[in-house]
């Protein structure tokens, strides 16, 4: 508790030696990344086929799904998407139409995080964003046959990504 109250009594010109918030916080992002990674990987590996001798303990998938929890992660397949290449495809294919996370088409079915969450089949997720991308539906085109696999990740990792930060207008 004294190191949270501490008071610092050293000159202003001083202070440049302590830990600043910026670093504290850049250490914290650094944990939770490293978590999360670690998450991804035991998710990713808990995909793979296990000879039936070879039992996983339960005590392990439990702790592998506590530790993908507090990372922050879900458990289920990820994307590697690239959020600044998926940028660049979704502006040179996407934007006429939906500009900014709207609809010029269907006003209401924006790329919005709401909008997402209500009118995307399959809910707010990547693999949604996939799905109908690739697919197209409604008015939307099909664009499975126009922009590689990766390119629709990509595309997919952006939209997810911003829809979580919020759009820029």
């Amino acid at each position: 508790l004294s190191t949270f109250l501490h008071v610092d009594s050293r000159r202003p010109t001083d202070r440049h030696n302590t830990t600043s918030v910026d670093s504290i916080s850049q250490s914290y992002t650094n944990i939770k990344m490293k978590l999360a990674i670690f998450a991804a990987l035991v998710a990713s590996a808990s995909a793979w086929t296990i000879p039936k001798h070879f039992e996983v303990p339960a005590a392990v998938k439990a702790a592998a799904a506590g530790v993908a929890v507090t990372a922050g992660v879900a458990v289920s397949p990820a994307f590697a998407g690239d959020v600044e290449a998926g940028e660049q495809i979704f502006n040179a294919n996407c934007a006429a139409c939906h500009a900014g996370g709207q609809n010029v088409i269907m006003p209401e079915k924006t790329l919005e995080k709401d909008a997402l969450d209500q009118y995307l089949a399959g809910g707010r997720k990547e693999s949604s964003v996939v799905t109908q991308v690739t697919n197209g539906k409604n008015a939307m085109p099909a664009f499975g046959g126009r922009l590689a696999d990766d390119d629709i990740a990509n595309v997919a990792t952006y939209v997810i990504t911003t829809s979580e930060a919020g759009w820029d207008e």
